[in-house]
């Protein structure tokens, strides 16, 4: 199966000089987790998660109203294309403990791939989904110490 059967297209961005606030307004009212953020051309630059907001926003003491997203994102930024197949998104995840990977086509972004998105997929193999997010928390690691 490819990346293109499994994720969701329809992806809300922000650019670069949004707020924090703006950036968590449009979570809540979307109900997702992370944003990519991109340029005019819809080049991904950044990505921020509800986890950047809290650790390097509010943890931080940035004020949220004038605080830029570009000083709490993540600038290097995992990806993989729309036709990657299922298992090589999975195996990006797993290597950079990520839950989401935005799909890049030609530079721009076309998708979102987020571990609900391969669970709730009836094709997709759920111990791979579970192996997956096993790797990403290295939940292993931790109940082996």
């Amino acid at each position: 199966m490819k990346v293109k059967d499994c994720m969701c297209n329809e992806v809300c961005c922000m650019t670069p000089d949004k707020t924090i606030k703006d950036c968590a307004t449009l979570m809540s009212t979307n109900h997702i987790g992370c944003v990519p953020v991109c340029d005019d051309s819809k080049n991904v630059v950044g990505l921020v998660t509800d986890r950047d907001i809290i650790l390097r926003g509010i943890a931080c003491d940035k004020d949220v109203n004038t605080t830029p997203i570009s000083e709490i994102m993540t600038c290097d930024v995992c990806s993989c294309s729309s036709d990657a197949d299922i298992a090589e998104a999975q195996h990006l995840m797993c290597e950079n403990q990520i839950k989401r990977i935005p799909i890049i086509d030609n530079n721009q972004i076309v998708g979102i791939l987020t571990l609900g998105d391969l669970s709730a997929n009836s094709q997709v193999d759920n111990t791979g989904v579970g192996n997956t997010l096993n790797h990403i928390c290295r939940c292993n690691e931790k109940n082996a110490e």
